[in-house]
């Protein structure tokens, strides 16, 4: 039997280290995790209050609307005012998605088709990658491996902005769709402001649409406010945003998520989901509203957790002769293979710290071939954890130092 849209799929390189975290952990190994991004900060107690209190009425067990509760959409409009002083219509310009995941892929459906193509940075989050393949669409790719080098950090727009310009000269067709992700996962690279209303003013002169998945909206370090793609001059003719409750709020199971910016593209998106889903289950819309109102400076609280955890991780990777620079924000460390242990890929360097210092850690090249030569960092256990995962490192790495 042929599976022809995923055969070509290659091998989710994820689940190997998963593999061998599982084994060593059958074996009593005590595996300190900072692989799968998954967090681990509880959600806010009044997101599970007001759960459990709309559960308990049967009317909300029924169907519900695939765009949002109007007072849903309302509240998200509402943060994006107050936190980025972006005006949007509630009724044309934004739609819930069952995770920004969920919303991306589709999304992807509606703005691609074979024959297509979209710019993808790289290395990048993998669905951002395989959203416009799986649409059938060709990939163009923006290299981002220079981020490593923080000399070359204060050119990080101009050279993007050069390399976009030549992933869209370069080939046929011209490409409809830019994917963007700032803060960037997995290298943690923030921009401002003038980078956004570049990357618009280019998305409009050549008729593109830019989607930017806003993940880590409200994870900034060192007092850096990430901006809203929005913000920009002119982005609603071009521009969408995905927004998600999962990092900011700490809310990832909940899957509350929303698409928000140009009206055409947003009613397309609504369109097709109307033909796949009939949206998050009530009780889950209904408490995120709540949780939205009510707790609007609680991504901060969460942001405070993973700059501490960061700063733990960079100070302690340093103390142990693995020097690598802070990132801007997100939950993530990008961090190259050290020297002494630059002849392994990245699978066999995250497969060798697996077994020989019980630490997970996510291979680069998971995220497309410009991650190659990189490790991820996940700071989803707490600062005593990621202190016995450098003990271990310092144990398991003797070349290092």
């Amino acid at each position: 039997m042929e599976f022809r849209r995923i055969e070509n799929l290659p091998p989710y390189v994820f689940s190997i280290i998963n593999g061998l975290k599982i084994e060593a952990r059958r074996e009593g190994a005590d595996v300190v995790d900072l692989g799968f991004g998954n967090p681990d900060i509880p959600s806010p107690d009044i997101a599970v209050e007001k759960l459990a209190e709309a559960a308990r009425n049967p009317k909300n067990h029924r169907y519900s609307l695939s765009r949002g509760l109007p007072k849903l959409r309302e509240a998200i409009a509402g943060y994006y005012k107050n936190k980025w002083d972006v005006d949007l219509d509630p009724e044309l310009e934004i739609t819930n998605t069952i995770g920004s995941k969920e919303g991306f892929s589709h999304l992807m459906w509606v703005l691609l088709d074979r024959g297509d193509a979209a710019i993808v940075p790289s290395p990048s989050y993998p669905i951002h990658i395989y959203g416009p393949l799986f649409a059938g669409a060709d990939l163009r790719q923006v290299p981002m491996r220079f981020l490593a080098n923080p000399d070359e950090r204060e050119h990080f727009a101009d050279d993007f902005m050069a390399s976009l310009t030549t992933a869209y000269d370069v080939g046929w067709p011209k490409p409809r769709v830019l994917v963007m992700s700032f803060p960037h996962n997995p290298t943690g690279a923030t921009v401002d402001l003038a980078f956004m209303q570049r990357v618009v003013d280019f998305c409009r002169e050549h008729e593109m649409i830019v989607v930017n998945d806003f993940a880590y909206a409200d994870v900034g370090f060192d007092g850096h406010q990430p901006p809203s793609i929005l913000q920009a001059d002119g982005a609603k003719e071009c521009a969408v945003e995905l927004y998600s409750m999962t990092k900011s709020f700490s809310m990832a199971g909940w899957r509350s998520a929303f698409l928000l910016g140009n009206a055409e593209v947003v009613q397309a998106l609504v369109k097709l989901k109307t033909y796949l889903d009939y949206g998050m289950f009530q009780p889950v819309q209904i408490a995120s509203t709540v949780t939205i109102n009510e707790r609007p400076n609680f991504p901060k609280e969460v942001c405070a957790t993973y700059e501490s955890r960061c700063d733990t991780l960079i100070e302690g990777l340093g103390r142990i002769g693995w020097d690598i620079p802070k990132p801007g924000g997100t939950m993530f460390v990008w961090a190259p293979i050290p020297e002494p242990y630059a002849e392994m890929d990245s699978v066999e360097f995250c497969s060798l710290i697996i077994r020989d210092a019980d630490v997970a850690l996510s291979p680069g090249v998971g995220f497309g071939p410009g991650g190659e030569g990189f490790v991820r960092f996940a700071l989803i256990e707490n600062e005593k954890r990621i202190q016995q995962a450098i003990r271990n490192l310092r144990k398991g790495l003797p070349k290092l130092g």
